[in-house]
C-alpha cells in the first residue's frame, strides 16, 4: 500500500475508485453515504445527516425500514427472480393491493419510473392503433419530466434533457402548465393522450390550480383521449394521500409510479383501466426485471405500511406544522419568493441561485436538494418526527443567515 493510499480518507478512496470507473454523469460529489436508519444518513466519515430529500422522494418510510427489512430478506432467502413467463405470488398480491387502494384495474411491472412512463406511451399507441384509428400525438407539459430513456426525454418538455440526443421520435408537443385553453387548443385529430405530472418536480415543484386536473380530465372525455398522470414522484403517500390526484377528485385512464413503490428497491408501475390495458396482448410489451419477486416483495410490505390506518393522517398533519414554519421564514426573509406543494413533497423558491444553500444545508447536517436553479426541494421521509422537521426548518434559517440572505 502506497503511503498516498494509507493516508487517504475512506470518503477520498471511494471518491478515487469512482473516478477511474465510473462515467461521469452526475458531477463532481462531495458526500460518500454508507449507512442509513429512518430520517439519518451517515457519511464514510461517520458523520450524521437528517436525510431532507429521501434519496429524492424515494425512501418515504426512511432508511432500512423494519418492514421492509424483514421481507427483503425473507424473499432473498426464498426466490430472488424468475422470468415472468411464470406466475408470481409477490407480484400477484401486489397488483392486487394497489388495485384495492385506486381506479387501475391492470398492472404491468417494470424497473423504473422511466420505464414505466416508456409503457404508458407504448401502451397509447397500441391502444388506438388496436382501434384502427392510430392517434400517436400526446400532449405533455413545459417543464414537465418524464425519464431518461428516448421516449421519456421526448415527453419531457424541458430541452436540456434532450440536448444531444436528436433525432427526438416525435410525436409529442408541449403546452404551459397548468393552461387549460392552451392544452384545449393543442388537441388535433391525431392526439391519442395527454400525459403529466400532479405535481412537476424535476420543473420546481410546480402545484396547478385546484380545478386544473379536473378540467384536464373533462377535456379529455369530450375529445375521447387517454389521461396519463406521471404519480412517479407524487404517489404513496408524497403529498398526503396515497396518489396526488385523489386531491382533485378524479381518475386517470393511466397512472405510473415508481420512486417510493419499495422504499428503495427498484421498481416501476404502469396501471390502467380494463379499456386502456386492451391496447397490449401477448407479446406486446415485457420486461425481464420488471416485477420480480424481491422487488414485489419490497414494494407489498411498503404499500402494506402506507396504507394503515392513520398513517397519511399524521402525515398531513405533520405537514401542516411543517409548511407553518417554512412560511414564517418566508415572511422573515424576503429572498424567499415562495414555499409550495402538498404533504412532504414541499418547493421554496428563492430570488438567488440554491446551489449554495443545498451546500450549507449539508455543512449543517440536512440533505436536501434542487429543482430548477432557483428552488429548494424539501422531500423528508414520510416518517420523519416532529422534532426532526424542526430541525430542517430551523437548519434552513441558520444557513439563510450564513450566506446572509
Amino acid at each position: 500500500m502506497s503511503s498516498d493510499t494509507a493516508t487517504m480518507t475512506r470518503t477520498e478512496a471511494i471518491q478515487q475508485q469512482n473516478d477511474a470507473h465510473i462515467i461521469n454523469t452526475y458531477g463532481a460529489r462531495r458526500l460518500a453515504m454508507v449507512r442509513g436508519a429512518g430520517s439519518r444518513l451517515y457519511d464514510a466519515e461517520g458523520r450524521e445527516y437528517l436525510d431532507c430529500f429521501a434519496g429524492i422522494a424515494v425512501c418515504n418510510l426512511g432508511h432500512c425500514h423494519p418492514a421492509v427489512t424483514a421481507a427483503i430478506t425473507q424473499q432473498a432467502g426464498t426466490l430472488v427472480h424468475v422470468s415472468n413467463l411464470y406466475y408470481m405470488e409477490p407480484q400477484t398480491k401486489l397488483a392486487a393491493k394497489l388495485s384495492a387502494l385506486c381506479f387501475a384495474e391492470r398492472w404491468f411491472f417494470a424497473n423504473s419510473g422511466a420505464e414505466a412512463n416508456e409503457s404508458a406511451i407504448k401502451l397509447v399507441r397500441r391502444y388506438w392503433s388496436q382501434q384502427g384509428t392510430p392517434r400517436p400525438h400526446i400532449i405533455t407539459a413545459e417543464h414537465s419530466f418524464h425519464g431518461r430513456t428516448l421516449a421519456a426525454i421526448t415527453a419531457t418538455g424541458q430541452p436540456k434533457y434532450q440536448q444531444g440526443f436528436e433525432p427526438l421520435m416525435g410525436g409529442f408537443s408541449y403546452v404551459p402548465y397548468d393552461d387549460i385553453a392552451a392544452l384545449a387548443a393543442a388537441i388535433r385529430p391525431e392526439t391519442g393522450a395527454v400525459m403529466l405530472e400532479a405535481i412537476q418536480g424535476e420543473g420546481g415543484v410546480r402545484v396547478p390550480h385546484a380545478d386544473y386536473l379536473r378540467k384536464v380530465r373533462a377535456l379529455c372525455d369530450e375529445h375521447d383521449l387517454l389521461l396519463i398522470l406521471d404519480e412517479v414522484q407524487t404517489g404513496m403517500g408524497r403529498t398526503g394521500t396515497m396518489f396526488a390526484h385523489e386531491q382533485a377528485g378524479i381518475t386517470p385512464d393511466i397512472m405510473t409510479l415508481a420512486k417510493a413503490l419499495a422504499n428503495g428497491v427498484p421498481i416501476g408501475a404502469m396501471g390502467c383501466t380494463e379499456q386502456a390495458a386492451a391496447g397490449f396482448g401477448v407479446g406486446s410489451h415485457a420486461s425481464t426485471f420488471g416485477g420480480n419477486p424481491l422487488s414485489c416483495a419490497a414494494a407489498l410490505a411498503t404499500v402494506e405500511v402506507l396504507s394503515a390506518p392513520g398513517f397519511l393522517e399524521e402525515v398531513q398533519a405533520k405537514s401542516a406544522v411543517f409548511f407553518q414554519a417554512l412560511n414564517a421564514l418566508a415572511d422573515k426573509h424576503t429572498k424567499i419568493l415562495d414555499v409550495r406543494g402538498a404533504g412532504f413533497m414541499i418547493g421554496v423558491e428563492l430570488d438567488e441561485p440554491v446551489a449554495p444553500l443545498v451546500s450549507a444545508m449539508a455543512d449543517h447536517g440536512v440533505i436536501c436538494g434542487p429543482a430548477g436553479p432557483n428552488v429548494l426541494r424539501l422531500l423528508p421521509p414520510l416518517v420523519a418526527t416532529a422534532e426532526e422537521l424542526k430541525q430542517v426548518a430551523e437548519t434552513l434559517e441558520t444557513c439563510l443567515g450564513v450566506l446572509g440572505w
